[in-house]
């Protein structure tokens, strides 16, 4: 794991702070920003989730799916808990505690906006980062990678319908153009090109330089990205942070309990049905990460740089290192 990625919660912590001193010294300067839309689709930011996502979409080879049949129950189980179970009790945690535990601290709308951002999150399984946890606990590689390429494959199909669905539960309108466009920008377009990508590079240059060359040196732009579009995000967000910091902590609330809840409830169900401990541990993790950069596009996407599902969205990439390392401590504890 990269001191980058080790150190991500503080990254950005620092994000947060250089934004909202941009936002206090600039302000009106920079709300231009904010209005270079498309669809609703803003432009700055699309270029910079487009810098997040390709990097780890060319690193996926789709043709590991041929794979598939080996390991069934684990990629069965990873299925069901990442498109049965976890949408669903992230709609549920974000819903009891942001709006019936936390209400006499929040008015409705914050509520309202929060419990957006964690079902964005909730919705979108990860991708990426799930190669480092399956890594630091010694995972199947070649499963990681099949339920990995999987995944990304039903995120085109589940998503929108999923997002749609709880966020009509909870009574959040939003516009269903803007939700296609974003999954077609942030995910189709990406995807796609990083397989054109993946399958050209390798054949001209051999998968070895691929390795061992070109994804370690174009793996820093995703995480350069990831870090200015939080800064972008701040940069509006500067005034709610200051007056409301305890949002924060309480946003946090419901989604440390889902991160925890979804691995252990993956953990126990993979451990009764014999899984091996190389394809139980990357099954859990998969399901207790999320996709936060589509996350924070979406959010921002559907609701605006200033909103409170974008800040949703970003506080579940402050918890999301520091949860997930001890999550990796329990898994290797646990080894069998």
């Amino acid at each position: 794991m990269g001191k980058f990625e080790k150190y991500l919660s503080l990254w950005v912590l620092l994000a947060i702070l250089v934004g909202i001193a941009i936002g206090r010294l600039f302000g009106d300067s920079i709300v231009f920003l904010s209005e270079l839309e498309v669809s609703k689709v803003n432009i700055p930011v699309a270029i910079l989730v487009w810098m997040m996502i390709y990097p780890m979409m060319v690193q996926i080879d789709f043709s590991s799916l041929r794979n598939i049949t080996k390991n069934s129950k684990g990629i069965g189980l990873t299925l069901v808990i990442n498109w049965l179970v976890k949408p669903f009790t992230m709609a549920f945690f974000a819903w009891l505690f942001l709006d019936q535990i936390f209400q006499a601290y929040l008015s409705p709308e914050d509520a309202e906006q929060y419990i957006a951002g964690a079902i964005i999150l909730g919705a979108a399984p990860c991708t990426a980062m799930v190669f480092v946890w399956s890594y630091l606990t010694k995972g199947d590689a070649n499963y990681t990678l099949v339920q990995v390429s999987l995944n990304d494959l039903i995120l085109l199909v589940l998503f929108i319908p999923l997002v749609k669905l709880l966020l009509d539960v909870t009574s959040v309108e939003i516009p269903y153009d803007t939700l296609l466009y974003s999954l077609l920008i942030f995910v189709v377009i990406p995807l796609s090109a990083g397989y054109i990508s993946n399958r050209y590079l390798i054949k001209r240059r051999g998968l070895a330089w691929f390795n061992t060359v070109f994804s370690p040196k174009f793996k820093p732009i995703s995480m350069i990205a990831l870090i200015t579009t939080l800064v972008l995000l701040f940069a509006f967000q500067g005034d709610k942070i200051i007056n409301k910091p305890f949002d924060i902590l309480l946003i946090a609330v419901p989604l440390t309990i889902q991160t925890y809840f979804i691995f252990f409830i993956t953990w126990f169900i993979g451990r009764h049905i014999k899984l091996k401990h190389s394809v139980c541990a990357p099954s859990a993790m998969i399901g207790a990460s999320n996709f936060f950069e589509l996350a924070v596009a979406v959010a921002i996407s559907l609701f605006g740089l200033n909103s409170g599902a974008s800040l949703a969205t970003v506080v579940g990439i402050l918890i999301e290192v520091p949860v997930m390392l001890s999550l990796v401590a329990i898994a290797n504890k646990w080894r069998y």
